[in-house]
């Protein structure tokens, strides 16, 4: 029994090495902290808008998604001069952001080696002259409609199912089993509770959950949720992010830095135009990451 123990928490201590191996490798091909969020002050436990000027000199900025080496940063700008939403592409070269230019990508969504790149349920993966052209994952990413979709470590992808009409939604998720994809596995009434479910993330190691939704225990619009993932497999019930986190305003489009240091979200509301349309109207916060660990059960 003693010898079992011994094994037991050598093979711990080696797995915890290569972790932190893993990742201070991963720290060495950041930018410096001083340039990986583009010179703008880091926030402390109370969200601030990130609004840095070398992406939002016109504060036009809404929201943006980092590469797994931080070294490329796509983002969109809205409203003003972008009567259309309009797509960027930045990227750090020669220890310093180059010039922005304009991109057919958008929203992408990484794989962890970053040499795929997801949207909705298509894909594209790199080649020798950037990105291929989108293609489609096929079953069951196409038996309905996704749009907004994640990815863990482990290869499982989280995902949401809306069709522009149903104000309900839910998130879904599909393992790779023997080389396939299984059908789509519904989430339970912890995480399908509520309206407008949608935009998952998750954890890389899985441990966690993010996504918007609108319930009753909200401050108003979709709020930004979090559950906790148990030993068993099985989700704890949703916690709503708080009162710092969540408004009487629409906050969605939650992510975590690849670093792990920093949670970014949106935050906003449709206007009505006078033709009678409507217009999202949104500006993206950033927070420390750590409101993630404050709310997961001891």
């Amino acid at each position: 029994m003693k010898t079992t123990t011994i094994l037991l928490l050598a093979f711990v201590m080696t797995i915890q090495t290569a972790c932190s191996q893993e990742k201070k490798e991963h720290e060495a091909n950041y930018p410096s902290l001083e340039d990986r969020y583009f010179g703008a002050r880091p926030p402390g436990l109370t969200p601030q808008l990130f609004a840095p000027e070398i992406i939002s000199p016109d504060g036009l900025f809404e929201e943006g998604t980092y590469s797994p080496d931080m070294r490329t940063f796509y983002f969109t700008r809205k409203n003003g001069k972008y009567e259309k939403r309009t797509f960027f592409v930045i990227r750090y070269e020669n220890n310093s952001w180059g010039e922005e230019s304009e991109t057919d990508i958008k929203y992408p969504r990484y794989a962890k080696d970053g040499n795929t790149i997801y949207k909705g349920n298509k894909y594209r993966t790199r080649t020798d002259t950037g990105w291929s052209e989108l293609k489609s994952m096929g079953a069951p990413f196409t038996d309905k409609p996704i749009m907004g979709i994640s990815v863990s470590d482990q290869g499982t992808f989280f995902f949401d199912e809306w069709d522009g009409r149903d104000t309900t939604g839910a998130i879904s998720y599909s393992r790779l089993i023997n080389g396939q994809y299984e059908p789509r596995q519904k989430l339970g009434k912890e995480i399908n509770t509520g309206t407008w479910i949608a935009h998952p993330r998750i954890a890389p190691d899985e441990s966690y959950l993010l996504w918007d939704v609108k319930r009753e225990d909200g401050y108003g619009e979709s709020d930004i949720y979090v559950s906790f993932r148990q030993k068993d497999g099985s989700w704890l019930p949703a916690i709503n992010m708080g009162d710092q986190i969540n408004t009487e305003l629409q906050e969605s489009g939650v992510s975590v830095t690849p670093d792990g240091k920093y949670l970014f979200f949106s935050r906003g509301q449709w206007e009505i135009k006078a033709d009678g349309s409507t217009n999202w109207v949104g500006k993206s916060y950033w927070v420390d990451a750590q409101v993630i660990e404050n709310l997961r059960p001891q």
